[in-house]
């Protein structure tokens, strides 16, 4: 045995005394994935929605995408085949047709297990000034980011309910929903709005019937078209305004896929460890004084 290990000092120094575990590969670490299977994505004809859409194939999981621009949905279909995605042409905001529009995808797709809200539009609002304030955008603007998602919760819940398995209700929300802006007012009331309303949903669904989980989302500012100068015109280059969308889709992915219920980034983040963590524990103090009555 001592000859052995001469002999194998002289062809290879150190080699003797090379612990065996030196030669074991390091373990494979398990990539984490998405724990739903059919993934019905609102708002995915570009920006954030389209992101996590790509997201969910990359994942090997079916994307149902939904939005108003025909040719961009129809364009994520020809790129993944249809097989792993589909397309539907839908406006949200035309709220008295979501019965009917959830009633057709459920029927269709009776193994749909996570409904993904993103819809949203953004824009800019001055009552310092009230004769430029638009009204009707103004009532588009609350609907597109709260109503309709309401409107879409209701609709869903009965077949995510019933579902034997885990299902999830993920919903884009905003940073702003916690500090606002002051020219994005309603943007930012809309956001609260949703934030409040998540808050308790997430309560509500605790003890069932089902199992839903309720996912909300809080992006900083993302180089998006949602701060395009078409649409705020105070904001020049604004598709260059925030965190760049690849890094906000990689930061927020990664936390979803690893089970998070409230997923901050950037900004939002900050402000969860700022007041958000304590403002929630008070809200839970609330939810425990409030039971029963």
């Amino acid at each position: 045995m001592l000859q052995r290990l001469k002999l194998l000092e002289h062809i290879n120094p150190g080699a003797a005394h090379r612990n065996v575990a030196d030669s074991i590969p390091p373990p494979q670490l398990h990539k984490m994935s998405l724990p739903y299977n059919k993934v019905l994505v609102l708002g995915a004809t570009s920006g954030i929605g389209l992101a996590y859409a790509e997201k969910i194939v990359e994942d090997g999981k079916k994307a149902i995408v939904v939005g108003r621009r025909k040719e961009n949905l129809d364009a994520f279909v020809e790129k993944h085949g249809k097989d792993k995605a589909e397309a539907i042409t839908f406006d949200i905001t035309q709220v008295g047709t979501i019965p009917n529009f959830v009633e057709d995808i459920t029927k269709r797709h009776p193994d749909l297990d996570c409904v993904l809200l993103n819809s949203g539009i953004q824009r800019g609002f001055d009552f310092a000034q009230p004769e430029t304030v638009d009204l009707d955008v103004l009532d588009l603007e609350l609907t597109t980011n709260y109503i309709a998602h309401v409107h879409l919760t209701q609709a869903f819940l009965p077949h995510l309910q019933k579902q034997s398995k885990q299902t999830a209700l993920v919903y884009t929300s905003s940073g702003l929903a916690l500090v606002p802006s002051v020219k994005r007012l309603n943007y930012c009331a809309s956001k609260a709005a949703l934030h409040h309303f998540l808050l308790c949903l997430r309560e509500q669904m605790k003890d069932g019937p089902g199992n839903v989980k309720v996912i909300e989302i809080f992006p900083p500012a993302v180089q998006t078209e949602l701060h395009d100068e078409k649409h705020q015109p105070d904001i020049k280059n604004g598709r260059q305004m925030g965190m760049p969308l690849d890094e906000f889709t990689a930061e927020s992915w990664a936390k979803l896929v690893q089970g998070d219920d409230q997923i901050a980034v950037g900004m939002a983040d900050r402000l969860f460890a700022l007041f958000e963590n304590t403002r929630q524990q008070q809200f839970q103090k609330m939810v425990e004084m409030m039971k029963g009555h």
